[in-house]
């Protein structure tokens, strides 16, 4: 991004490092939530609010008297990113480019290639998005329900038909929260960055679905969210060892 905003005259940018943020005022309570919403961990949802306050806090820093993002008016993210910057700093203009004109993404990639804004090539072909919990891919050929995902959407998973060797991981919770994998303790962003490599290379954490937007739309989703998967399953597993029954099924429901 900071390379692109020079070749492309950006007046300034800036890089904000919120990973380690993430992990611990995010991640973690996903993980102690076993937080899964239709069947998928909140990956790249679960980004958004924060995305959203360093957001407004940069805009603040500069004084700045409107935000812009580049949401479609089909997502659940502009939601996301709206109801913070909204809450957080009514005063502020928001400016929505591809909603508001309506593009589509054929018109938006016409619209980058005119003015000479380089795109990659599978970013031509699919929507992607990815952090640390998760990556996520739609658009494009996908958007036909009976089109099997290509080998080629995948980045960070193994094809679990590959997977024929077994490998044990041990991780360790203290209160909740993962501190330990294989008995190694690690800082949360290189803890969560080792379990996306462990699931990854044993073909875990691929899903496919049909997701529901806010807006009543449908969408053809694939997720890659191998630690995720990894984490949860763990956190769930321990749960099931000392919480009551009781406690598990109200759990489900809050």
């Amino acid at each position: 991004a900071e390379e692109k905003a020079k070749r492309y005259g950006v007046y300034k940018h800036y890089t904000l490092d919120a990973k380690e943020e993430f992990v611990r005022e995010y991640i973690f309570r996903a993980i102690k939530a076993n937080a899964m919403y239709e069947g998928y961990p909140l990956s790249t949802a679960l980004a958004r609010p924060l995305i959203a306050l360093k957001l407004v806090q940069l805009a603040e820093e500069l004084g700045a008297e409107a935000v812009a993002h580049g949401c479609t008016g089909k997502g659940n993210d502009q939601f996301r990113f709206e109801s913070i910057i909204r809450a957080m700093a009514p005063h502020l203009r928001i400016i929505a480019p591809i909603r508001d004109l309506n593009l589509t993404r054929k018109e938006e990639i016409e619209y980058a290639k005119k003015h000479g804004i380089e795109i990659p090539s599978e970013s031509k072909k699919y929507s992607i998005d990815e952090n640390l919990w998760g990556r996520s891919i739609e658009g494009g050929p996908l958007e036909d329900p009976a089109f099997e995902p290509p080998e080629e959407v995948f980045a960070w998973t193994r094809n679990p038909k590959e997977c024929t060797e077994e490998e044990y991981v041990e991780i360790e919770f203290e209160r909740g929260v993962p501190v330990s994998v294989n008995g190694k303790e690690m800082d949360p962003v290189d803890l969560i960055k080792e379990c996306n490599r462990i699931g990854g290379r044993n073909g875990i954490g691929r899903i496919d679905i049909m997701e529901d937007r806010i807006l009543g739309l449908k969408s053809r989703e694939i997720y890659e969210c191998p630690g995720a998967i990894l984490l949860i399953t763990a956190h769930k597993a321990l749960e099931q060892l000392v919480l009551s029954r009781e406690e598990l099924k109200f759990k489900e429901i809050v």
